[in-house]
């Protein structure tokens, strides 16, 4: 009887639960559709324009089967080929970042590298959402639908700077997954996460959304990642992450694993992302992207010191480019952007990707912090192009002397020494050290008088293959 009882009364604690999971979701469905209103992303082509799914449609016996039943027939397996030289490093497919590749036997010359991942389906006739790192530079893609349907596909565009690839099958009348708006994602929601992870298609897992925002992770150049503890495992790259209403918002993209398995992180381009990058492929055939012309680096604690900034936030400008849209609007290395059109900077990768994202010929009132004060300062976007791309560079620096462990010969880095703080800081063979604490150097007898006298955090401005940027050494 006891056995029997506690049974029932973990049965009635359970079903409490989901009731109140249930109560949580049916709130969050009426809020979502209080709330919502279209993107200002619009993309050219017949999207969705189905119903999401409602919280009447979910209860404790089906869980989350009708979403799954909506959306799955829209996320499609994606098989692809290309002929590479054997010369190509095979570490590359090594990385858990990327999909499982396999070969087959070719002329000593060449060989044939075979994807295999997943899509989603975005237009009825026939428009497909996928990662570049799946179809990039592939000679052959076919695309299968649930319904085992195979279609040849042809690539529209990539973008390999986000990851995003569009795809088309010469076909009517589609599945397609609605659209999602990503900037209404909010973290422990439920997610699921559809694709074809080792090649089994239509395998559906859950969770929740872990934390938005994601950047400097080194996966991408323009980073904004949704994180998830949906299992995500190689496969489901290209694959649809949508929330509990069947809305997508996100397309599956990395892992980071010990192995080659999942590791309950996984990482997602917001829909929102994923839909411009779309729209400008669609219509231009290519992504054009706004252009300050200054190397952006981020504000860390120590540089925040250095600087004496109030707090951690904002994007360090390391160095202006002569004749730049930064450089002509007095823009100056070492200045600090503490907003843009009036939003706070919090992180310099946040306001790397609000530039890029921003049509040439934008005028954009950026907020500058220059020492003690600060201003507003116009600058007119101009239009990157691949040869004007500068990235940011990871600065850790955490770790007496802080220039210890480092040997300079006329202010050129000759060795750094392993395990010193200036190794830590991010220091490398060949840099040019140009200024110590804000103070130019002009010589081996200069520097290591600046060196003998810092004791505790140094900034040092260096030059590194023609581009300047500060180093914070701390002891």
């Amino acid at each position: 009887m006891d056995k029997q009882h506690n049974r029932g009364r973990w049965a009635a604690a359970i079903g409490l639960l989901f009731s109140l999971a249930i109560g949580i979701l049916a709130g969050s469905f009426v809020t979502a559709r209080a709330l919502h209103s279209p993107g200002t992303m619009a993309v050219p082509l017949r999207i969705s324009v189905s119903s999401p799914v409602s919280a009447a449609e979910i209860s404790f016996a089906s869980g989350f089967s009708p979403v799954v039943e909506r959306v799955g027939p829209a996320v499609v397996n994606i098989a692809s080929s290309k002929i590479v030289s054997s010369q190509r490093e095979r570490s590359l497919f090594s990385d858990p970042f990327q999909q499982f590749f396999g070969e087959e036997f070719t002329p000593p010359s060449e060989r044939k590298e075979k994807s295999l991942g997943s899509g989603v389906i975005v237009s009825p006739d026939g428009y497909i959402l996928t990662n570049n790192h799946v179809v990039g530079g592939a000679s052959d893609i076919t695309v299968t639908l649930a319904s085992k349907r195979e279609y040849k596909a042809r690539i529209v565009g990539t973008d390999s700077k986000t990851d995003i690839a569009v795809v088309k099958v010469d076909a009517k009348d589609l599945p397609v997954v609605t659209l999602g708006d990503s900037s209404r994602v909010r973290v422990g929601e439920f997610a699921l996460a559809l694709g074809s992870p080792f090649g089994l298609s239509e395998t559906v897992t859950m969770g929740i959304i872990s934390a938005k925002g994601r950047v400097n992770l080194g996966i991408e150049d323009y980073e904004d990642f949704i994180q998830t503890d949906t299992a995500i495992n190689p496969g489901n790259s290209g694959g649809a992450l949508v929330n509990a209403r069947g809305e997508l918002i996100g397309i599956n993209t990395a892992i980071v694993a010990g192995g080659s398995g999942n590791q309950g992180v996984g990482f997602a381009i917001p829909i929102n992302l994923a839909r411009e990058i779309m729209s400008q492929i669609l219509k231009h055939g290519k992504v054009i992207r706004g252009y300050l012309g200054a190397w952006i680096q981020p504000v860390t604690i120590e540089i925040a010191r250095a600087f004496d900034l109030p707090q951690a936030e904002g994007a360090l400008l390391g160095d202006v480019e002569e004749g730049s849209p930064a450089a002509k609007s007095g823009l100056r290395r070492g200045d600090v952007i503490e907003a843009i059109e009036g939003e706070s900077v919090t992180d310099s990768a946040a306001l790397r990707l609000r530039i890029a994202m921003t049509p040439p010929g934008t005028k954009v009132r950026l907020k500058v912090r220059r020492g003690n004060s600060v201003r507003e300062v116009d600058v007119v976007l101009t239009e990157l192009e691949a040869k004007e791309e500068r990235s940011e560079i990871p600065l850790e620096m955490e770790r007496s002397r802080p220039l210890q462990g480092l040997e300079v010969e006329n202010l050129t880095v000759t060795r750094v020494r392993p395990g010193s703080a200036a190794e830590d800081a991010g220091l490398q063979r060949g840099d040019v050290i140009v200024e110590v604490n804000r103070k130019p150097v002009s010589g081996d007898r200069d520097f290591r008088r600046a060196a003998a006298a810092a004791s505790g955090s140094t900034l040092l401005l260096v030059n590194r293959e023609g581009t300047t940027l500060y180093i914070v050494v701390s002891p």
